[in-house]
């Protein structure tokens, strides 16, 4: 049977995960760094995604697959001109400098409740909208420039295709509905562009000129000659393959520790949060995606272990070890985007002379958990969630993640089987696109959404009461 290849181009890397098409066996997986990234300014250049992409190829085997799939982070804008050259280096999700941007669009189309009925979710600086605002404002030299517009996916499936390639002019762009969701432009509910809402930044544009045609779910991007003419999938977001990867089925959630952390759901209808605390995102089959996220997860058990001087296991053991009703950190330590708080720091509260090693590596994990259990509470809100409560992402293999999350949630929380659930999710629509078949086919194939259950751990009753009088002073 053929090979299939899906891609995870996040913010750290880029990874690959070749599986066979029959039995979805992994036969080889790789990865390749990208450039480092410190907010409020979060740039990298996109040339940087395509050589990391050809190592991490290399570093596979450089096998030749049927079909590939680029999942990639979401929100980042990467603006070219006429020769496909960036006019700016892409500015990323968690680049916030384009929150004043954010805000100004709020006020202009009418309000928070204008802007959730419009495209399902409320400007905050992660959006591409709010980057192109803050590219029209800030840079009208590069804005004047600009030719074509779209996401880190986009890009790299358009290189794969050759519909990009430097110096050259560019063809055909497309994008997924899943990653669209995440612009700000385009409604999950129509299913179009708002023209509108664009107008917002530059009236005299001609912008179905400049953003991706966006395929439907099982729709080819085009061909990768370079590898024996294998089948482009269309890609998606990040969150998107995340969720075809651990075979989320209607009434789970996915709660993922990466870099941000994200909590989000399955759902057969669009939604619209006015508050803005949800997303109301499209997934990558035709259905829908609910979707909170925090901009501090796995960054800040990284800092306070780097402050600690220990590696990840010495880390998990001093969390566990920690009794209950020690301090409580506010994790925003690069600004926050749920709640939005772009300019917002880090709070350690309740210190004292005898705090501990042990307790000040479980009030980094006892913060992180409660950020994304107010993003549970807040998805519960909008979507019926009565199955499983699955944890992926790098940080969810520590163990005192696991506990104090599964200790906090009234549901059963299981570890997602899913090593690389974005990759793996990538490789998914590959293979639907390549067979034609529902994304669900290839997910039962595959022996996809199964996990492994997470045992309570012994809890602090009042510490989300404590988090939230944190939070909320």
């Amino acid at each position: 049977m053929p090979f299939i290849a899906g891609v995870d181009s996040s913010t750290q890397s880029t990874k690959i995960e070749i599986r066979d098409l029959a039995s979805g066996e992994v036969t080889a997986s790789s990865s390749a760094p990208h450039p480092d990234v410190v907010a409020p300014v979060s740039e990298q250049d996109p040339e940087s995604w395509w050589t990391a992409f050809n190592t991490a190829w290399i570093e596979a085997g450089a096998p030749t697959v049927a079909a590939i799939s680029v999942a990639g982070q979401q929100h980042g804008m990467v603006a070219l001109d006429q020769d496909a050259a960036p006019v700016h280096p892409a500015k990323l999700w968690n680049d916030t400098q384009s929150a004043p941007d954010a805000e100004n669009l709020k006020v202009r189309l009418g309000g928070p409740a204008a802007w959730a009925n419009a495209v399902g979710s409320v400007p905050v600086a992660a959006f591409t909208v709010t980057k192109l605002a803050w590219l029209q404002r800030c840079r009208p030299d590069a804005w004047k420039r600009v030719a074509k517009i779209m996401l880190p996916h986009d890009y790299l499936t358009a290189r794969l295709t050759g519909s990009i390639a430097p110096g050259a002019p560019i063809g055909q762009v497309t994008t997924d509905r899943g990653d669209a969701s995440g612009t700000g432009y385009w409604s999950p509910a129509s299913g179009k562009y708002r023209w509108d809402v664009l107008e917002l930044i530059d009236a005299h544009r001609d912008w179905s000129a400049c953003v991706p045609d966006v395929l439907d779910p099982r729709e080819a991007a085009g061909q990768w000659m370079a590898n024996g003419n294998t089948v482009v999938a269309p890609g998606t977001g990040d969150n998107m393959a995340g969720a075809l990867g651990v075979g989320l089925r209607s009434g789970d959630t996915v709660i993922s520790i990466g870099t941000s952390g994200t909590v989000y759901a399955v759902s057969n209808t669009p939604t619209a949060d006015p508050t803005g605390v949800v997303a109301g995102f499209a997934d990558a089959t035709g259905r829908y995606l609910p979707l909170v996220c925090t901009s501090n997860a796995a960054k800040v058990l990284d800092a306070i272990r780097h402050l600690l001087n220990v590696e990840y296991r010495e880390f998990d053991r001093l969390a566990l070890a920690a009794e209950p009703g020690g301090p409580v950190l506010l994790p925003y330590f690069d600004g926050e985007r749920t709640p939005n708080r772009p300019e917002a720091t880090g709070v350690l509260d309740g210190i004292r002379s005898d705090i501990t090693r042990e307790q000040f590596a479980r009030a980094a994990v006892n913060g992180v958990a409660c950020g994304l259990l107010d993003g549970l509470d807040a998805l519960r809100q909008l979507t019926h969630l009565d199955g499983r409560v699955f944890l992926t992402g790098g940080a969810a293999r520590s163990q005192s993640v696991q506990q104090v999350l599964a200790g906090m949630i009234d549901a059963p929380v299981v570890i997602s089987q899913a090593q690389q659930a974005v990759a793996t999710g990538a490789a998914v629509q590959a293979a639907a696109v390549f067979e034609q078949v529902e994304h669900a086919v290839i997910q039962h194939r595959w022996g996809l959404g199964e996990g492994v259950a997470v045992e309570r751990g012994v809890m602090d009753e009042t510490l989300r009461d404590r988090y939230a009088t944190l939070r909320d002073r």
